[in-house]
């Protein structure tokens, strides 16, 4: 899908539309790890001085059965420092498919929540969760969101990121 299409640029624009004093960074990479991540992290910190920043990340470290606890570890460090450059970080929930077996997803699942509560961050649920078993939501792999599926997203992100909101003079990562 285009990037144009993608929820991140859509919630762009719908704050802007809104009258919303944001600029939303998509610093995100397709296809990226939580070490991938941890390494860009600290220019991205030092280019755009966030203020908030949502960190999305760890779906592909579990897709590609890495221990949780390096997930756990590099997830934690990103914590730090988003902490330590004084924004607020926001962590997303992410679920995998039931494939990999109860004792990793459970690992796996637990930390989230697990450093959320560490942090006394906010914890976004997996926007993925609703759209499952919904026509065209899906594309074929039954992981990733289709275009179809980007503006509920928008919805569910839009309505937890709003309260957070109340510093709209930096960017938003």
């Amino acid at each position: 899908m285009n990037a144009s299409q993608a929820w991140p640029q859509l919630l762009a624009k719908r704050w802007q539309q809104e009258g919303l004093a944001v600029a939303l960074i998509n610093a995100s990479v397709s296809g990226d790890t939580t070490q991938g991540g941890l390494q860009r992290l600290p220019a991205l910190l030092k280019k755009h001085q966030p203020s908030l920043v949502l960190l999305e990340l760890g779906g592909n470290d579990g897709l590609r059965g890495l221990p949780p606890a390096l997930i756990e570890k590099n997830l934690n460090q990103m914590i730090n420092m988003v902490q330590d450059s004084g924004a607020k970080v926001i962590l997303t929930d992410i679920q995998l498919p039931p494939n990999y077996g109860r004792r990793y997803l459970q690992q796996f699942e637990a930390i989230f929540s697990d450093l959320a509560n560490e942090h006394k961050i906010p914890l976004l649920p997996f926007f993925v969760a609703p759209l499952i078993g919904q026509d065209g939501m899906l594309m074929d792999d039954g992981i990733h969101p289709t275009a179809q599926a980007q503006d509920a997203i928008v919805e569910q992100v839009h309505g937890f990121l709003l309260p957070y909101l109340t510093d709209s003079r930096k960017p938003v990562s």
